[in-house]
């Protein structure tokens, strides 16, 4: 695939691996015990003040680090994760996904993947690596903040793709896509969009969740017109209902697809660490970029991470995944009680999640949404989202506001809807 091969080939000549940290220790651990290196210029680790530590699980178990341990988990390691850790997840991602790309060759676009402090990282490096200013980017609309936060700054040319309470809608990306000629992308001077940015489950802001037709259409318009699509699933593992659908990643037969995941919203979201999962020659330019920015995500958290799951095993981390899921859903459902409660017949409207941590609602007597939120509702004490903030455009009008339903206890998101009805009232 074209992208594959030529995408932001200006990345492999401004980033080179810092040798000095890094580099001279990979050597190191492939040469003989013999060996005197003068080259390594990372820290002396007897130097640190920190020895050993012992972190409790609520299960009981115990994540230690012993001197030694503390150690490696001190100093420099791989930019792309350390092993342990990277092969655990390889294993999930090809038994959750079965990717047709896994057993591709690595010129073809193999499944390969890097560790990331956060998806956010991730994500960043990945559109620095694809899009060129004055390109023209698809994308959900709206979307997550941060996406755009990433986006606007490289002087691109954001397309919004129209999307309803299942994603992003087929027939409105092949409307867009219209604009261009499909045997035309490749020629030179081509405005035709290369990059397709979504969040396939519980979307941020939305909730929204594509199904299983939508995708495979959604792939087959980006196979008919030559595009890469960045698949952002942070709330992969947040998704209520079973079986889950199929993901982008699995239905990918040309390694056009780069995915993001992230362990925020199921282990920690202070730890910072995701992944990127994509073809080969794209993650390897990925890990070019760490290595000349953050080098790499840090060392301890990574083996704090990998600990667990190695203890816990697939078994036991989706059973983990299920507990957690049981959680969100009992929010998700006191949340849309409370709507029904208090909002019904006051000209909003909903749709219930099937996943993630997010309630999108319509004030659709209300053109506006900012100053109601920003200034009355602060009044009345209580704190949304104005749905401005999730357009490409966020000055124009948006008749939306955000709800989170993660963090409140089901008492107060009943009291914050209460409050919310009387402002609403009181503006219509």
């Amino acid at each position: 695939m074209q992208h594959v091969r030529t995408a932001s080939a200006e990345i492999i000549n401004v980033l080179k691996p810092d040798f000095d940290t890094q580099g001279a220790s990979e050597l190191q651990q492939r040469s003989p015990p013999s060996l005197i290196s003068l080259a390594g210029g990372a820290p002396n680790p007897n130097t640190f003040p920190f020895q050993s530590a012992s972190i409790k699980v609520k299960n009981g178990q115990t994540v230690s680090f012993d001197e030694a341990a503390m150690k490696r988990a001190l100093q420099y390691s791989a930019s792309n994760g350390i092993p342990e850790l990277l092969t655990w997840m390889k294993n999930l991602q090809k038994n959750l996904h079965n990717p047709p790309t896994a057993s591709y060759t690595s010129e073809n676009g193999q499944m390969d993947m890097c560790v990331t402090t956060g998806s956010q990282e991730g994500l960043c490096k990945v559109f620095e690596m694809l899009v060129n200013p004055g390109d023209n980017v698809l994308l959900d609309a709206p979307t997550y903040s941060g996406t755009l936060a990433a986006l606007q700054p490289l002087g691109c040319n954001l397309i919004n793709v129209p999307s309803d309470q299942h994603g992003m809608i087929p027939a409105a990306l092949k409307e867009v896509l219209s604009r261009w000629d499909p045997s035309e992308v490749h020629k030179p001077g081509s405005t035709a969009p290369k990059v397709l940015y979504t969040i396939p489950n519980g979307g941020n802001p939305t909730g929204a969740s594509m199904t299983t037709q939508r995708k495979k259409e959604v792939y087959e318009l980006a196979r008919q017109y030559d595009m890469l699509i960045i698949e952002d699933d942070p709330y992969y593992f947040l998704q209520f209902d079973k079986p889950w659908a199929p993901t982008f990643l699995s239905m990918d037969v040309d390694g056009r697809i780069i995915r993001t995941d992230s362990f925020s919203k199921i282990l920690s979201s202070g730890l910072r660490i995701g992944f990127v999962t994509g073809p080969k020659p794209l993650v390897d330019r990925v890990v070019l970029h760490i290595q000349a920015s953050t080098m790499h995500t840090s060392t301890f958290t990574q083996l704090m991470v990998s600990q667990l799951l190695h203890s816990w095993g697939q078994e036991g981390f989706l059973q983990h995944i299920d507990r957690v899921i049981e959680f969100y859903r009992g929010q998700r459902d006191a949340m849309i009680s409370s709507a029904d409660k208090w909002l019904k017949g006051l000209w909003t409207e909903w749709h219930s999640p099937s996943a993630g941590m997010f309630l999108w609602i319509k004030l659709k007597g209300i053109a506006d949404t900012q100053q109601l939120i920003m200034q009355k509702a602060l009044e009345k004490e209580v704190l949304l989202v104005p749905g401005g903030v999730f357009m490409i455009n966020s000055s124009d009008p948006c008749p939306y506001v955000r709800a989170a339903f993660s963090l409140s206890t089901p008492e107060q998101i009943d009291e914050a809807f209460r409050r919310l009805s009387s402002l609403i009232k009181e503006a219509l």
